[in-house]
């Protein structure tokens, strides 16, 4: 065992066991994170039997999970390599030439999966880059910034759900769907409280 740690403690093997290592927790974080969503939205929202909605489950947890794992891989190896070509030294751009390259590679396929994980990560860069004048103080934070901004979500979504709907990414529709159209349906007190028709 002497031996194994001692290469895996052995700084000349750090950068490919770090590579190694983030393609791993790339699959554990993609499995954690897509498997109960995919489990919850399947039994919610799909048809089917038992083993299709079991496969579509194991299906959509499959690709996130390798989605995160080759993103991980090709981020840290390119990373390695400029640092490398830079003679070690990692500059700022770095970072973005290595996301840009692993985004396109792994995520530039339009499918349902990329757009969620995509449109996630969207959401979080737009934020961060609003907060980023603040931080560096070029601008005071706006007061009652939030309350507007929700506001102008909320409304644009709604008007894009009733005017625009196909615009829309499907998972957002089926939930759009649930909430404010099934909600219209009933026949029966059974279906009024229970489930929808």
């Amino acid at each position: 065992m002497d031996g194994v740690s001692g290469f895996l403690l052995d700084p000349r093997n750090h950068a490919i066991l770090s590579i190694i290592k983030g393609f791993r927790n790339g699959l554990v974080y993609g499995a954690k994170v897509r498997f109960p969503h995919a489990l919850v939205m399947t039994l919610l929202f799909r048809t089917g039997s038992v083993s299709q909605k079991l496969r579509i489950i194991l299906d959509a947890t499959k690709a996130h999970a390798k989605n995160l794992a080759f993103f991980v891989t090709i981020y840290k190896t390119l990373m390695y390599l400029l640092r490398n070509i830079n003679g070690g030294i990692e500059h700022s751009t770095h970072s973005f030439l290595a996301g840009l390259v692993g985004g396109y590679c792994v995520f530039g396929e339009n499918t349902n999966l990329n757009q969620q994980i995509v449109l996630y990560v969207f959401s979080r860069v737009v934020i961060g880059l609003a907060k980023m004048p603040v931080k560096h103080g070029l601008i005071k934070e706006p007061e009652h910034s939030y309350p507007i901004f929700a506001a102008l979500v909320w409304g644009a979504v709604m008007w894009l759900f009733r005017y625009e709907r196909p615009v829309l990414q499907p998972s957002l529709q089926a939930s759009m769907q649930y909430l404010y159209i099934d909600s219209n349906r009933w026949d029966s007190l059974r279906n009024w409280i229970w489930h929808n028709i």
